[in-house]
């Protein structure tokens, strides 16, 4: 419909230009003919992408789990020498990024701020370390995807510590909000987050798989990775409900915190949790969730 609405508008254009260059008829028909002709190439580029989604939607579907591509950029964006000092000196999971998938991540980081606002409650001033620690934990998240952006997030709010919910009044930690598209967070429990990097307690990790979650389950959202992720949420959520004993095994282990268990939600995010902070242990302990949150993630070995 937008296709044919846009030729349309070409069409009129085209006529207006004819009618108002009538004196210099060779003109007008040149300037029609080139807006005849760009409408055709947009056509065309439409039709290629549309065929291009067709053809490795079927391909990760039936074929191989994984997208054509992740990562193509003809100008990637830089951070700047104080943010670089940041992810280097306080985000683990870049460090180990080999030197290519380093300007990938800085590139993805630089697009995540520019792109989202941030704003401070309860006396905090923003600074670089929100914006890149918090840019950082969603590029992480989405990483293995070739689309990255939340479509169903605009505005991080950050709070000294644990702050009042307008929705329950309650004191929370942090919450995602669906309708204002905003995420908050207690800015200590969010640092608490990174300070202690095997507890499975992570709150930048856990919100944003929320958000991710949300965005994921919309039935028009066509992208690879939603594709992905909730192939691999149904395959888990399937074995966590069909098998009780395992439900049990898993409960009884510890590795996952009894919030876990609240609900289908809520389970998504702390495993996820778990996956970065405890990864050796989720593979030792329980090697079907591993592999399913890694390949949830489209994450691969030679990633670091």
């Amino acid at each position: 419909m937008n296709m044919m609405s846009y030729l349309a508008d070409v069409l009129n254009i085209s006529l207006m230009i004819e009618a108002s260059l009538f004196d210099n008829k060779a003109l007008g028909r040149s300037i029609i003919t080139a807006l005849m002709l760009l409408s055709v190439l947009i056509l065309l580029i439409v039709i290629i992408r549309s065929m291009f989604a067709l053809v490795e939607e079927l391909w990760v579907s039936y074929i191989s789990p994984k997208p054509f591509y992740t990562h193509l950029y003809f100008r990637k964006r830089k951070l700047s020498e104080d943010q670089i000092y940041i992810l280097e000196n306080q985000f683990g999971f870049y460090q180990k990024l080999q030197p290519k998938k380093k300007l990938y991540f800085e590139h993805r980081v630089a697009r995540f701020i520019k792109h989202h606002q941030f704003e401070g409650r309860s006396g905090v001033y923003i600074t670089n370390q929100h914006k890149v620690l918090i840019a950082s934990t969603a590029i992480m998240l989405t990483f293995g995807y070739r689309n990255y952006r939340f479509k169903s997030l605009s505005t991080f709010v950050i709070y000294p510590e644990a702050f009042q919910s307008t929705s329950n009044k309650a004191l929370h930690k942090g919450e995602f909000n669906p309708a204002y598209k905003a995420v908050v967070f207690s800015w200590k429990d969010f640092l608490e987050g990174y300070a202690i990097e095997n507890d499975n307690l992570n709150l930048g990790i856990h919100e944003l798989v929320h958000v991710l979650h949300f965005d994921f389950e919309k039935r028009k959202n066509s992208a690879i990775g939603a594709t992905l992720f909730m192939r691999h949420y149904d395959k888990i959520k399937h074995k966590i409900h069909s098998n009780a004993g395992f439900r049990q095994h898993l409960k009884a282990s510890k590795l996952l915190r009894n919030y876990a268990f609240t609900n289908n939600f809520e389970f998504i995010s702390v495993l996820i949790e778990t996956f970065f902070e405890s990864p050796k242990e989720l593979k030792t302990q329980f090697p079907d969730l591993y592999d399913n949150v890694k390949s949830m993630l489209n994450f691969n070995d030679n990633l670091f």
